[in-house]
């Protein structure tokens, strides 16, 4: 994949390559639109699905970690 991602699945694998690799990553909804672009609907797509699969959950505060459990 080359320059910026087109594609919702894109996304995805990018937005959980960049949680891997810095698993310390503490992201809010508004910070993961400004960090990557994303409209509101593609980032909630992306959100939906890495949560749905264990790979984030969602804080108490609202940001987006990395799921350890």
């Amino acid at each position: 994949m080359t320059g910026r991602p087109e594609r919702v699945d894109d996304w995805i694998r990018m937005v959980q390559a960049e949680y891997l690799e810095m698993p310390g990553l503490h992201l809010t909804k508004t910070q993961i639109q400004r960090l990557w672009h994303l409209d509101d609907t593609a980032c909630d797509a992306v959100l939906d699905t890495l949560v749905s699969r264990g790979v984030l959950r969602k804080t108490a505060r609202g940001a987006y970690v990395l799921d350890r459990g």
